[in-house]
């Protein structure tokens, strides 16, 4: 039995009254060319769509946003698509990053401003999950995510080509003067051969799979290729969904839980998901005043495996191969024991209900726990003098030799000279040096994907395939190798990464969980005397304000001024 009435909805506040405002607000709705009878007394379901004729993943959201008013109309619901910010990861520069919780205000705004009773969020691409999510917590109103989905695999000459993944590889390949051309066109032209998403385990499938754990998706939503019709379906549940969720007053606050939030971190360690999803995943919970840190990540890595084999932790598959081995709720059931089965989800069941039977079809592509592709999550936090708040790593996509090594710092201020000394074949390096970038997070540049620092084209062509790297910025979530990202504190704000030199050794051990810079306390503390902060990166606008009240790495990366703590609840909107 529903729990809201009719004259509970919270449009009935703009619609309902015999006033002169609710007046105005209907006579503006009939201007649209609406009757009385499409929206008077129903639930209003916004549909908050991150299509955009610049986001290649999202265009398919067109006719997707089609499907979902058809579910809305079915199930009785009136729906008003409200365009956000799009945020492709390929286009928006200098990073979509800087503009995640630009999203995440104007998701919470347009939700609290419009005469709406629930939300449909659409989204996929990296940043517009997390943002999505962030944003729709802290409004509070029934929501559920539709996942863009995954494109289909890449194909080159027979080969299949996953999405950033064999971009970096055979970019490292034409760099040492091994690939022409010719094969570099015709891959330009294979490796992404429809809309959806990245269909490797990057950011966007990672981000995805974890809105779908925690709850937020419909079940098995997160896997289906964004060309497959069941994604069409699904979207049109997702429609007829969130108008019974409106009727059950089914908001964030009631669904989620601590346990929401754990099987999030564990089904993203079983994925070998994206660096990427410590920060966000941070930032989503502390949206929802239940807060996880880099320490339940790290613990959470002791005893999840890796046993979804898709690049770039595995070998061979992709998010397709993934689907038809039977999808995240195959995985979670395969994992059943290392989850929360109480924690509830959008379609008002638990996980417990949710996995039930879902079988695994191919079992090299969803392995069982006890035979992972990585004994451990798929990553790892680091702490030392370096890193006192953390620095993170992946050590399912690291060459072996490299979880426990000390090498020369080779170091940067900035991406231009980093990118210039790279390609100079003089450089003064070797594969068993650590190469160092800083000024790259947060604060310093908005925190790009620059983590993943190329290999020096004079190491490429001796050979050598990866070595470490260390910086304060992210890296793709499509990437691997020996990165170790996100610093904390950063540099720029005077963090530890700021006081080190050329020629400095450096002591990283994985499975010791450390991260040593072998240069005394005394030496540090004459460094930082002598250390300037550097000037300010933006003197006005969106990025001002960014600069000012962004958060470290290890703390999400929210703006402090939108946590849940920060201040009351914001009222709702008056209306004269």
């Amino acid at each position: 039995m529903s729990v809201k009435k009719v004259e509970d909805l919270r449009s009935a506040r703009w619609f309902a009254k015999d006033d002169f405002r609710s007046f105005g607000h209907r006579s503006r709705v009939l201007q649209m060319g609406y009757g009385p009878e499409d929206f008077i007394n129903k639930p209003v379901i916004a549909i908050v769509n991150t299509w955009s004729d610049a986001n290649q993943c999202h265009t398919h959201f067109k006719q997707r946003v089609e499907d979902v008013k058809r579910g809305i109309l079915q199930a009785g619901g009136w729906p008003l698509e409200l365009p956000a910010i799009s945020l492709s990861e390929s286009m928006v520069k200098p990073t979509s990053m800087l503009y995640r919780n630009f999203l995440a205000m104007e998701t919470e705004e347009l939700l609290r401003s419009h005469p709406v009773d629930g939300a449909v969020l659409m989204g996929g691409c990296d940043k517009t999950t997390p943002g999505l999510l962030m944003g729709a917590i802290s409004m509070g109103l029934p929501c559920i995510y539709l996942p863009a989905g995954p494109m289909l695999r890449g194909n080159w000459r027979g080969q299949v080509l996953g999405s950033g993944s064999d971009a970096f590889k055979y970019w490292d390949e034409r760099r040492a003067g091994r690939l022409s051309d010719q094969a570099w066109a015709e891959m330009e032209a294979g490796i992404a051969r429809s809309h959806g998403t990245c269909m490797t385990m990057g950011t966007a499938a990672t981000m995805m799979g974890i809105a779908e754990a925690i709850g937020f998706t419909l079940p098995g939503a997160s896997s289906i290729p964004a060309p497959d019709a069941n994604h069409t379906r699904m979207s049109a549940e997702c429609g007829r969904r969130i108008v019974q969720m409106v009727w059950d007053d089914l908001t964030p606050a009631k669904m989620l839980s601590a346990g929401s939030f754990a099987n999030g971190i564990a089904v993203a360690m079983a994925m070998g998901c994206s660096t990427n999803a410590i920060i966000h995943l941070v930032a989503i919970s502390r949206r929802a005043g239940l807060p996880v840190t880099l320490d339940d990540f790290d613990a959470a890595s002791r005893h999840v495996g890796v046993i979804a084999n898709i690049r770039p932790s595995g070998d061979h598959y992709l998010m397709e191969d993934f689907f038809y081995a039977g999808g995240l709720p195959a995985m979670m059931n395969v994992m059943r024991d290392k989850l929360d089965l109480t924690a509830r989800t959008v379609n008002g069941k638990t996980v417990a209900d949710n996995i039930e039977g879902a079988e695994v079809f191919n079992a090299d592509v969803i392995r069982p726990l006890d035979k992972p592709i990585y004994a451990e999550g798929a990553l790892a936090v680091l702490r030392g003098n370096l890193a006192p708040d953390g620095v993170v790593i992946k050590p399912s996509a690291v060459a072996p030799h490299l979880l426990q090594h000390t090498g020369r710092a080779l170091v940067f201020d900035d991406y231009p000279s980093l990118k210039a000394a790279v390609d100079d074949p003089d450089l003064d390096v070797t594969g068993d040096d650590i190469l160092v970038l800083r000024n790259a997070g947060p604060k310093g540049a908005g925190m790009p994907e620059w983590g993943m620092l190329p290999i020096p084209t004079k190491l490429l062509k001796q050979g050598v395939t990866d070595m470490l790297r260390l910086s304060d910025a992210r890296m793709s979530g499509t990437s691997y190798g020996g990165c170790l990202l996100h610093c904390s504190p950063e540099a720029f704000v005077g963090g530890p990464l700021a006081l080190v030199k050329t020629g400095d050794r450096i002591t990283v051990d994985v499975p010791g969980r450390t991260i040593h810079l072998e240069v005394s306390d005394e030496e540090l503390a004459a460094r930082r005397a002598a250390w300037t902060p550097p000037p300010a990166r933006y003197e006005r606008g969106y990025g001002w304000m960014f600069g000012r009240h962004i958060l470290q790495a290890h703390e999400g990366c929210d703006f402090d001024f939108l946590e849940t703590q920060f201040g009351a609840p914001v009222p709702e909107p008056v209306i004269y």
